[in-house]
């Protein structure tokens, strides 16, 4: 006998300013909390950590400026609960430009086709360093349920196409190897860790990747290095987490656990706990060793430091 199975039925709620009835009182000081920051980051795939709202640029003010974790990329966010117009287009370009920032989003309530065209043509003619995002925002309840909402990306950077164009443009003669070589990565970490293809970031024709270690308080950076023929796996964290300060407390127990040498890097603001691995990176016929110390790498760095010592 078919067992009765009774399913709600999804509904839409159109008048987003029945739940934030100003845009910047409401909307922008929900989004700018660090749970709604974290869902927008989901959609994008980029931890996202709040640095002002209502920024100063000249005469206007940001939304929400913010930086990548990983990167310290800075983000600008616009926000529209209405139709897109040339207005806030041009705001975003504006504001990316007064702030230097490298990944720009746009949200709205509805994106006009023309609008959605101009983010395409922007994301298509800057290099891979610029992001430009186009996002609605939608309300959504089942039954008697809270009202829930749901990002929906409208337009978003092509990242292959971004990457191989900046290979073209020849800055580096090594950039369609480091392309090469982060794809076939991913295929392999795809396939055989969850972990790492759940919480890896984008990537190009860069040196390194990121991937998110389950904690605001750092980063995990895999790197690699055709000139000094090493690859690298590490521990990447803002000062101001004081997660470095954790490391550094319990440094011998934490060391004593890797047969492998940790050391630590310090800029002015940041710093990273370190483990290399010699390795050739054109040597194609090595990168399945490479990938694999690269994951395993990257996994005890996460269970053994970034697990054990977070909540410390």
């Amino acid at each position: 006998m078919a067992t009765e199975i009774s399913l709600g039925k999804l509904v839409k709620c159109d008048d987003l300013r029945s739940v934030w009835k100003n845009e910047a009182y409401d909307f922008t000081i929900w989004l700018a909390e660090e749970e709604n920051l974290n869902l927008l980051g989901e959609t994008l795939g980029v931890e996202i950590e709040l640095i002002n709202t209502e920024e100063p640029a000249g005469a206007f003010s940001i939304d929400i400026l913010a930086k990548e974790v990983a990167t310290n990329r800075k983000i600008i966010i616009e926000n529209q609960l209405e139709k897109t117009n040339h207005d806030h287009l041009g705001k975003i370009i504006t504001y990316a430009s007064a702030k230097q920032a490298e990944i720009i989003v746009w949200v709205v309530k509805e994106a006009r086709d023309e609008h959605r065209q101009a983010i395409e043509w922007l994301n298509e003619k800057t290099d891979e360093e610029i992001e430009f995002y186009l996002l609605e925002i939608e309300l959504w309840k089942i039954g008697n349920s809270d009202i829930a909402p749901k990002f929906s990306i409208i337009s978003a950077p092509n990242g292959w196409m971004k990457a191989n164009k900046s290979v073209e443009k020849g800055s580096d003669p090594n950039n369609s190897l480091k392309l090469e070589y982060w794809e076939k990565f991913c295929e392999y970490s795809d396939a055989n860790y969850q972990f790492i293809k759940s919480n890896r970031l984008k990537y190009g024709s860069r040196n390194w990747l990121d991937v998110k270690a389950g904690t605001k308080l750092c980063s995990i950076c895999l790197a690699i290095s055709i000139q000094k023929k090493r690859i690298r796996a590490a521990i990447y964290c803002s000062k101001k987490t004081g997660f470095i300060d954790i490391y550094k407390s319990n440094e011998d127990e934490i060391n004593s656990g890797f047969d492998e040498k940790l050391y630590i890097t310090q800029g002015k603001k940041d710093a990273t706990i370190n483990i290399v691995e010699s390795a050739d990176i054109t040597d194609r016929s090595d990168w399945e060793r490479q990938f694999k110390w690269l994951c395993d790498t990257c996994m005890k760095l996460k269970e053994e430091i970034v697990d054990k010592y977070k909540s410390q």
